[in-house]
């Protein structure tokens, strides 16, 4: 027995810091819709819990809804989690809508704060990214596939399956207590000492969760998530789509400025790009193309501001369009409609009018200036040789029928530093204004 303790004391002082160390909980925040890079950072926050040993990791959620693909991209990587998930809708007055369904129902454990909702998950308002099918084929496909699908979740979850078929098909909504009543959820909590307390011993797959007075560690947004959530909004699509139009019209209309195109043309790229992942509405685009249409020809057409009404109506509607089938949390607001409608009308009628008709006045300034005026001659001019007095400078002339000392010219070309002349019509009542060398 005596030779025994050694290694007994030894494995006690070995498990003895293990078992003193606090456990700990990843915890993040997710607000607002459900997007690209909302799946980033879960998928990430996961692996940072996982790495670090956390006891669980807890999402936090309130959100209206999201596109599709990254939600199926958010469950995937709850089934593949080494870590126990536990969504928890709070605070009090938070929603988990229809993205916010698969994902609260996809965790391993549900949890919802009191005064909260679930639900109204129906396919046609879920995005995909791109343009909406309206027709009532696609929209049965797209109801059958989110209906099997919340299915499947809360079936593996072992979740109220007929209800979560409601949440899409019938888009019904309830709140936690009926929730938790129903067997959507798993538990509610008050807030999160309320929520530790209640998941410490429960059983997740293999796991026995340690949760009482553990550390709460933050796993933060790095800043390349920072600013994809930032990018991935409809009011930074719309501020970027004025970006590329004032940028690019305004390097058409002052050629030479450089800085306009080319925050028109990056501003135009990302539009692009995002209009593949946000759920954009191609007539809205179809609008607001068609009103710059009418504001550029308005600058050019006698119509005295008809145009121009026509393209502050045809903008307005098209940015109402623009996400008006997308999540309430991909839908513009109307103040940033109707600033942007006013901004836009503005651009062009004073902007952008102005640099146009600036174009089209006749030349005041410059060799060009000079054609067509009629001066006299200072010395004979043939077509070889000769002089005149012009704004102030003595020029060469040349004149295909000579033309003598003190007679009228009138400028016809440059050729160079040379003057193209021809014998000007005399003018009646007199012979014109005396040369300087006649004064």
């Amino acid at each position: 027995m005596k030779r025994w303790l050694p290694i007994i004391f030894s494995a006690l002082a070995l498990a003895a810091p293990a078992a003193s160390r606090q456990a700990e909980v990843g915890v993040i925040r997710i607000a607002g819709a459900i997007g690209p890079a909302t799946a980033d950072y879960i998928a990430r926050a996961v692996n940072v819990a996982a790495a670090a040993n956390h006891a669980c990791l807890i999402i936090e959620l309130d959100t209206p809804g999201g596109l599709l693909d990254s939600t199926k991209e958010i469950v995937q990587t709850f089934y593949a989690s080494k870590v126990p998930t536990v969504v928890y809708v709070s605070p009090s007055g938070a929603n988990a809508g229809s993205a916010g369904t698969f994902i609260t129902l996809a965790a391993d454990v549900a949890a919802m704060a009191p005064n909260t909702s679930i639900g109204a998950a129906h396919p046609v308002s879920i995005g995909t990214g791109g343009e909406q099918k309206t027709d009532e084929v696609m929209k049965q496909k797209l109801q059958n596939f989110a209906s099997s699908y919340i299915e499947s979740i809360a079936q593996k979850r072992g979740r109220n399956v007929e209800w979560a078929r409601s949440a899409v098909v019938e888009s019904q909504s309830i709140t936690a207590e009926k929730a938790l009543e129903l067997k959507v959820i798993d538990l509610i909590a008050d807030d999160r000492a309320d929520l530790l307390e209640k998941l410490d011993g429960r059983e997740v797959g293999e796991h026995t969760l340690r949760t009482a007075g553990a550390r709460t560690v933050e796993i933060p947004m790095v800043l390349r998530e920072r600013i994809f959530q930032l990018l991935w909004r409809p009011e930074v699509m719309l501020i970027l789509m004025l970006v590329a139009i004032y940028g690019i019209i305004g390097e058409l209309s002052n050629p030479g400025a450089i800085l306009p195109g080319v925050l028109g043309a990056i501003a135009l790229i990302l539009v692009l790009y995002m209009s593949a992942i946000l759920p954009v509405n191609i007539a809205g685009l179809a609008l607001i193309g068609l009103a710059l249409v009418l504001f550029i020809a308005d600058i050019f057409a006698p119509t005295h501001g008809v145009l121009t009404f026509g393209g502050v109506v045809s903008f307005f509607l098209g940015a109402i369009m623009l996400f008006n089938r997308a999540e309430p949390g991909f839908r513009l607001s109307l103040a940033y409609i109707i600033p942007a409608t006013i901004l836009t009308a503005a651009f062009f009628m004073f902007v952008i009018g102005a640099g146009l008709k600036a174009q089209l006045r006749p030349i005041r300034a410059g060799k060009e200036t000079m054609f067509g005026k009629v001066v006299p001659a200072l010395s004979r001019i043939d077509e070889n040789s000769g002089k005149v007095f012009i704004e102030g400078e003595y020029w060469n002339a040349r004149s295909d029928s000579p033309v003598e000392a003190g007679q009228r010219v009138e400028i016809i070309g440059i050729d160079g530093l040379t003057l193209k002349v021809k014998p000007a019509p005399a003018r009646p009542g007199g012979s014109g204004p005396a040369s300087p060398l006649n004064r």
